[in-house]
Formats: structure tokens, sequence, C-alpha cells
């Protein structure tokens, strides 16, 4: 395989992670700069792409941070948007009960739904400079891929910029989303579902955990509405966590592989790692271009399923949100 001519474009919010640790016997929180969609930026160019991300950056230190770790694996920044409003931040912990909670423009906290990743979070992103993002309209032919989702899918003001840009995306070159769907009280369930769904019909690749599914079409079963998205053109891409992961093609094939085993060390950034793993193999394949997935076989999408279950287990064995690297690429073409 040969890499892609053009790089791909990620949009989407790149926040920090204040994540749990225990240090000489006291617990403390280590900040980790994250947020989906910068993962996957990361993680796409730690395996070889060429990326540029459009998103919100602060200009605290926070927002310095998160600079400094996409600029580090290769991410081109020149699209985002600068800032003097402070970073987001995600503070990881498991609260009772298991469940994610946020914190509303108001500053109070309440249950939601468990992430894909299985960490729960309270989530600080009321006026922050995350959510301050520039729509892309102009020159997206330019690109392999556009990708979106998360949070700033459904997170005034950036909602509105990625559903522009999704639109613009979906008809000039390859629009990829990832729900990626948080249950937040901040957040109209309503609107977040209807926003969601609706990036998910633009989309040529769709990639969603089984509980996006049921979050975002309750009442159907995730195969029903896995093989009706990819009946429409679209490949989709289904992940189980610890079940594995399964791709439904639009010539109506289905393929189960099962995740990697690994000692599990973390796994914030699994779920991100595995969509860098699956855009990563089709960029190679030379299947990240307008029409390309349309054309994948059954044994090309078991591949591709393969390195994106690889580079999930990289993350999940380590500390950190980023895959182990180059070294996970194969040369194949499935």
């Amino acid at each position: 395989m040969t890499a892609p001519a053009a790089p791909v474009l990620v949009m989407g919010e790149a926040l920090v992670d204040l994540v749990p640790e225990d240090t000489a016997g006291r617990t403390g929180y280590v900040a980790h700069p994250g947020g989906a969609p910068a993962n996957l930026a990361a993680g796409l160019a730690r395996l070889g792409v060429r990326v540029g991300f459009a998103g919100g950056l602060g200009r605290d230190a926070f927002g310095a941070a998160i600079e400094r770790r996409l600029t580090a694996a290769g991410v081109d920044l020149g699209l985002c948007s600068r800032s003097d409003r402070p970073t987001a931040l995600a503070v990881a912990g498991p609260p009772p009960g298991g469940a994610s909670r946020a914190v509303s423009p108001r500053g109070t906290t309440a249950g939601g739904a468990p992430s894909e990743d299985s960490t729960a979070y309270d989530f600080h992103f009321a006026d922050t400079a995350t959510f301050r993002i520039a729509p892309q309209t102009r020159g997206l032919d330019g690109f392999g891929a556009v990708c979106v989702g998360g949070l700033s899918a459904v997170v005034a003001p950036a909602a509105g910029a990625v559903a522009e840009t999704a639109a613009a995306a979906a008809s000039r070159t390859l629009l990829a989303v990832d729900p990626n769907v948080r249950t937040l009280p901040a957040l109209d369930q309503h609107d977040c579902r209807e926003r969601l769904t609706a990036l998910c019909e633009q989309a040529h690749i769709v990639k969603a955990s089984d509980e996006d599914v049921r979050q975002l079409w309750p009442g159907e079963t995730a195969e029903f509405t896995c093989r009706r998205l990819a009946a429409g053109g679209r490949l989709v891409v289904l992940t189980r966590g610890a079940a594995g992961s399964t791709a439904f093609t639009p010539r109506g094939d289905r393929i189960d592989v099962p995740a990697t085993p690994v000692p599990v060390v973390n796994t914030i950034g699994a779920g991100d790692a595995f969509t860098a793993g699956v855009l990563t193999w089709l960029a190679r394949a030379g299947l990240l271009r307008p029409g390309g997935p349309a054309d994948i076989t059954a044994d090309q999408a078991r591949d591709m399923l393969a390195l994106g279950a690889e580079v999930a287990a990289s993350v999940c064995a380590q500390a950190g949100s980023e895959p182990a690297g180059l070294g996970l690429v194969t040369t194949g073409s499935g």
C-alpha cells in the first residue's frame, strides 16, 4: 500500500483530561491533553497519515500543552482557532454508580451514560475556547477525508461549525463520523440525537460503539441500524469493547473481528485509537477517497478491523491515549 496524497482533516474538541493518580499514598490529578477528535488526529499522525486539525485552542497553560502534544505528533494546526477563554476540562474517575457526569453551566452535576472507554467524567465546558471553532467549507476537496463527531458536534457554538463543515465535506470529499455519544444533563438530549443522527446519515464512513447505536436509535437493534446505514452506501464499523468489532459494508457483508488481548493499563482514548487504525488502513489501501468505502471487500474489511484492534490494544497497554506508532501499520493491501 502507498500513503495517500491528500491529508485528513479532523474537526472537533481538544481538551484536557484530569486523571486521578496515586503518588506516595496520596491521590491527585494529572493533566493529559485529550478530546476524542484531538486523540484521533494525534493517532493518525503517529501512524504516518498527514493530518490537519481544526479545533479551538485556549491561550492558557492547558491550551499550550494541547498544542505541544499535537505538534509533537505531527498534526498541522493551521486551521485552529485561538481564544483567550479557558480550555475545557474532563475530570476522569468513577463516580458513585459508575456513571458519566457533566458540570452544567450552573456548576451542578447529575448522572449520565457510561462512556465508550468505560471511564466516567465530569465535563467542564461552558464558555471555553475549546468549542469556539470556525467552520471549514473551503478547500475541502484537498483532503482525502474529513472526520467529525464528539462533543463538538453537539456543544454550542462548535456544533454549528461542525454541521456546516460536514455538509460541505459530504458533497466534496469523504465524510467520516464517530458520534461518540455523551448523555449529559447540561445538553438537550433530543437536540444531540438529531444532530448526531443527521451527521451519520450524511457520512460515507460511520464508526460507532454499540452504546452509541442504542442511544441514537432506541428501539432498533445494532444489527438492524448498521445494516440500514450500510445499505445507503456507507461503510459502518461497530465496536463492542472487549467483544471485538464488526464491519458492515455497502455490499451487504458483515465481518466480525475479535479484540486484541492485552493487559489493560489504560482505556482512555482506546476508541479513538481504534478509529485511527481503521482510517490509517483505508488510507494506505487507497480507499480513503470519495467512493472508496463502497469498494471495500470482506477480506479488506477484516484486515482493516484487525489493525484497528491492534492500535486500540497498543493504547490500552500503556499510559496515555496515543498508539505505539508506525510499527503497527502493516504493508499488505488485504
